[in-house]
């Protein structure tokens, strides 16, 4: 029987594949953009989204992430399409690892975030990769492509055809 990090695969290599499709057309020049007042910027957001899987890693490697302790560093913003790929990919390669070398076991452990005694969420690790790290991914892929629309940058397939694609 296939284990659950087995099972996760497929799912997070469709996911994981989409998100490189986007990042792929990070629009040279445009780092400063931003569509509201509130929003981030553009290399901001592109950058976020190029380091999720280290929260993918930091998840199966660990048992909790507590902001009062610092967290993970603040990832160095990258302003071009090959800086953001080969940050996704190393992050994405190393989550992978993590990933295919932990034990079922181990993915339904409770893995807790916090801010020292305020505790954010806890909830085992295999719901935190699809609930945070997946959907988080998605919802700043989602935000990013949006950018891309208001910037005139084809914004490619993810679940079928793409107005630019189509």
């Amino acid at each position: 029987m296939p284990s659950i990090a087995q099972r996760s695969l497929g799912d997070l290599e469709h996911e994981m594949a989409n998100t490189r499709r986007v990042l792929e057309r990070y629009p040279a020049g445009k780092d400063d953009f931003t569509p509201h007042k509130k929003s981030w910027t553009l290399t901001k957001l592109a950058t976020h989204l190029s380091s999720i899987p280290h929260y993918g890693t930091v998840t199966i490697e660990t048992s909790e992430l507590d902001f009062a302790r610092g967290g993970p560093p603040e990832p160095e913003l990258q302003t071009s399409a090959v800086g953001l790929l080969a940050m996704f990919d190393s992050e994405w390669a190393k989550f992978r690892t993590a990933l295919n070398s932990t034990t079922d076991a181990a993915l339904l452990e409770i893995w807790t975030m916090k801010n020292g005694d305020n505790v954010i969420l806890s909830m085992p690790r295999i719901a935190v990769m699809r609930g945070l790290i997946v959907s988080h991914m998605v919802h700043h892929r989602a935000q990013l492509t949006l950018y891309y629309r208001m910037l005139d940058i084809p914004v490619p397939a993810l679940y079928g055809p793409s107005a630019d694609e189509n």
